[in-house]
């Protein structure tokens, strides 16, 4: 497994956590199917998007990844009118992080991050380590305290 720099950063904080490994297909780089290579409920792994509103610029989130955005309730909890998804062109630009392996922790920037409030439910949820097919178990707790997020409502649900 490859050290990646999200984990180095935990490392280097002190903060426990696992990590898993699972084989990538490039034809399938869905959340739902890395839970299903690990044999995880989908509910306890969490995708992270980036998204760009009108008044506050980029804002993070972290969604269980079956699940879909509602920007709407997005805009509500960043304070902006407007919200949308960045482009996926984007994304190695603004965080460091290619699609598939986008992790909360380490990207290049500080950006405001909220946690769908469903990860309270679980001991330990699982987030991108920074590249795909890797992933990084912990706390939701600790992951909302090391990257400074808040917990929402955030999903169409």
């Amino acid at each position: 497994m490859t050290t990646t720099n999200a984990m180095r950063l935990l490392m280097k904080a002190g903060i426990p956590f696992e990590t898993s490994e699972y084989e990538v297909d490039e034809n399938d780089l869905s959340g739902v199917h890395a839970a299903a290579a690990l044999g995880i409920e989908p509910d306890c792994m969490f995708k992270t998007l980036v998204t760009r509103g009108d008044k506050k610029g980029l804002s993070v989130f972290c969604i269980p990844v079956a699940e879909e955005l509602d920007l709407k309730k997005c805009a509500a909890v960043t304070g902006d009118k407007k919200i949308e998804m960045i482009h996926v062109k984007e994304l190695l630009g603004l965080t460091g992080y290619i699609r598939g392996g986008c992790s909360p922790i380490g990207m290049k920037k500080k950006y405001p991050t909220w946690i769908d409030e469903t990860a309270q439910l679980f001991d330990k949820i699982y987030v991108s380590a920074g590249m795909r097919g890797q992933q990084i178990i912990l706390a939701p707790d600790v992951l909302r305290d090391f990257i400074e997020a808040e917990y929402a409502d955030l999903t169409k649900r």
